[in-house]
């Protein structure tokens, strides 16, 4: 079985989304673009733009957020917004996307073209309120989707929000924790994941034996030395909460740690990664397919350097389906494994292409 760790479904942009107003979700989007894998031009003839114009240099929360800029969804998948008067656009979704909008349907169609048996529902506020939604597609489809829950990361003490927690696995049974620190720029980084004041939150989730998929972003100023941080400080979480088992979103970032093409971890982020509870999720066309041409011999080397290190059973596969094929097409996001990853045993292959998920989420028990 093929499980696809990381997919999303949701709907159309032109909304709210789920959340209390639309001008909040496109606070989401805006913030999660300012450093964007995808590639930016100016409308009127293509040239090369930046993301830089979505916020003001020398700050990197929410308060550093221009609203001058009529930002805005476009048709084809683009992000766009106007500067002086010169319209430019991100190309953050598919150009076939005519609008931004991802439905359970669209996405098995998907899946069953690229030969994909099942697909974990990650979630995030930049796709909206996803709660009900992956519910909705998991009860309606429960051999092809396990679907995640969110909340509000850096607010998770309050008392809506453990309710929340409390709905999302009681009442829509949804499988597992998406959780994302971009999301504490919202409130400049005032506070820490592990900080006591999340201890009931965390014990909740802990309790309830269930996965969590930890986005690891390199907050608050996204250069190396936060980056480590950040790992020395889910060290200690993952010490507090001893039945969680954690798949590391998109990890590891190769501009952190494997400069020269080798993995060189230093010991915070190595001591996670060896951790008898935690996988990492191998996601590299999404967040490289815009430098490195399919099939991608710079992501095999990683890739083959990972399962030296800590093992096959370490590993799972992920699209980032939609957003990936603003790059590549599905089935190539996964055929660079499935089809070149040559290194890898049979068995290896079977663990890396679905065998570790299965077994997290109970998928097809």
């Amino acid at each position: 079985m093929i499980i696809d760790s990381h997919a999303h479904i949701f709907e159309k942009w032109s909304g709210p989304c789920g959340l209390p107003s639309r001008a909040l979700h496109w606070r989401y989007v805006q913030k999660n673009l300012c450093r964007p894998a995808a590639k930016v031009f100016r409308a009127r003839d293509g040239a090369p733009s930046e993301a830089a114009h979505l916020f003001r240099p020398g700050t990197n929360d929410w308060s550093g957020l221009r609203d001058d800029i009529d930002f805005r969804a476009g048709p084809y998948g683009r992000i766009e917004f106007t500067i002086d008067g010169e319209d430019h656009y991100i190309q953050y979704m598919p150009v076939a996307m005519a609008e931004i909008e991802s439905t359970p349907e669209f996405m098995l169609t998907q899946m069953t073209a690229a030969g994909v048996d099942h697909c974990v529902l990650q979630a995030g506020f930049t796709y909206g309120y996803m709660n009900d939604y992956n519910a909705l597609a998991q009860r309606h489809y429960p051999d092809r989707f396990t679907g995640l829950w969110h909340v509000d990361e850096a607010r998770a003490d309050q008392d809506c929000w453990l309710l929340e927690a409390r709905r999302a696995i009681g009442q829509l049974g949804l499988k597992g924790l998406y959780y994302q620190l971009e999301h504490f720029s919202r409130y400049g980084f005032d506070v820490w994941f592990d900080d006591p004041r999340f201890d009931g939150f965390w014990a909740l989730v802990d309790a309830d034996r269930l996965p969590v998929v930890f986005e690891i972003t390199a907050i608050p100023d996204y250069d190396r030395a936060s980056c480590i941080e950040v790992f020395r400080r889910l060290a200690g979480l993952l010490d507090r909460c001893p039945n969680i088992t954690w798949v590391l979103g998109t990890a590891p970032p190769p501009q952190f740690f494997a400069r020269a093409g080798r993995w060189e971890f230093p010991e915070p982020v190595a001591r996670v990664y060896r951790h008898e509870r935690t996988l990492l999720e191998v996601c590299y066309p999404i967040t490289w397919g815009g430098i490195w041409d399919y099939p991608y011999p710079e992501a095999r080397q990683l890739i083959s350097g990972l399962r030296d290190l800590f093992g096959a059973g370490k590993l799972v596969w992920g699209s980032d389906m939609p957003n990936v094929e603003r790059f590549c097409t599905y089935r190539q996001s996964l055929d660079y494994v499935r089809r070149h990853c040559g290194f890898l045993s049979p068995g290896e292959m079977e663990q890396f292409l679905g065998g570790n998920l299965a077994r997290v989420f109970a998928i097809g028990a």
